[in-house]
């Protein structure tokens, strides 16, 4: 087999193996040093715009450079998976946790199917060298999203899709596999500013770019000091990340519900009330959220973010 011919082969197999996973979309891109990101970057952590997630400061040269990963890589493969549910819990006057930690934490869902992805490769092509990545280590993966035309980074810096919206997993095969490479599709937020206008604690200084320190998501998962009293009442009873950008996004009325068993809530999650949350003892806790990513906040930090979003 040619080397063209094998390079085709070997991108339908992708193509088809990501379908088959359950993956929503599959997008590949040059494995190269992301030289429009590297200037957008350094400012972003110049301004402090990432607050104390110090680790966003750290490989910075890794974080541009996919070969520093994963020597000879040739392709960064970029993969979608769905996570809208069939029922929105976030009531209007109870607290609310974002749609992404209703079921199992995606990075085991995500990762095993990752895993899967490689073996299958293995299988059918032979050795090749490759690294699985979901949100674990330092990949720009909305850049490389953007890249190989899974969408485009919108205002409110998500990554943005006409046809299914933003309520989706990124992740990414970074492989030394020579595949055919796919291009970047256009920006379609207009002139809209209904993520900016909408945020509560205006983390969204400006069109693209998202002040870390000042959002929700933030402030409730990554912080782990007290909430500035700056911010006291402007929660909207959010205790665990925020879909605020998301829900008010004209492009996500196109999003679907998942088929992910794995990302279907508890079925006491959606009894919960107000009283139910702030009178939460740990053992209920642990059972709710036993596999949840909501363990990366722990009890003492729901604790907090509850009396911290009550009025």
């Amino acid at each position: 087999m040619g080397r063209h011919s094998a390079k085709y082969s070997n991108t339908a197999l992708v193509k088809k193996t990501a379908a088959e996973l359950g993956f929503m979309y599959c997008g590949i891109s040059k494995a190269e040093f992301l030289e429009d990101e590297a200037p957008r970057l350094e400012k972003w952590l110049k301004q402090n715009h990432h607050g104390e997630m110090a680790y966003m400061a750290n490989h910075f040269d890794k974080r541009l450079d996919p070969t520093q990963l994963v020597p000879g890589a040739q392709s960064v493969v970029s993969l979608a998976y769905n996570y809208f549910p069939k029922q929105d819990l976030a009531k209007k006057d109870h607290f609310k946790i974002a749609k992404y930690a209703y079921g199992k934490d995606y990075h085991f869902v995500i990762k095993d199917k990752l895993k899967a992805f490689l073996n299958i490769l293995t299988e059918q092509i032979g050795e090749i060298n490759g690294r699985a990545f979901v949100d674990s280590a330092p990949v720009m993966e909305r850049q490389w999203a953007q890249k190989s035309g899974l969408g485009w980074i919108g205002k409110n810096t998500l990554l943005l899709n006409k046809q299914s919206g933003s309520f989706f997993f990124l992740a990414e095969l970074i492989t030394d596999l020579e595949l055919e490479f796919d291009g970047p599709v256009k920006d379609y937020c207009g002139t809209c500013t209904a993520c900016i206008d909408a945020c509560p604690t205006e983390a969204i200084p400006q069109p693209y770019i998202v002040d870390a320190s000042r959002c929700i998501s933030y402030l409730t998962i990554e912080l782990k000091d007290n909430i500035p009293d700056t911010f006291k009442g402007k929660f909207d009873n959010w205790v665990f990340g925020c879909d605020i950008c998301q829900d008010v996004c004209p492009w996500n009325r196109f999003s679907k519900p998942h088929s992910e068993p794995a990302f279907s809530p508890h079925d006491q999650l959606a009894e919960l009330n107000t009283v139910d949350w702030e009178e939460m003892t740990e053992d209920v806790f642990n059972t709710l959220f036993r596999k949840s990513a909501l363990k990366r906040t722990k009890f003492t930090g729901l604790k907090r973010n509850i009396s911290f979003s009550k009025k």
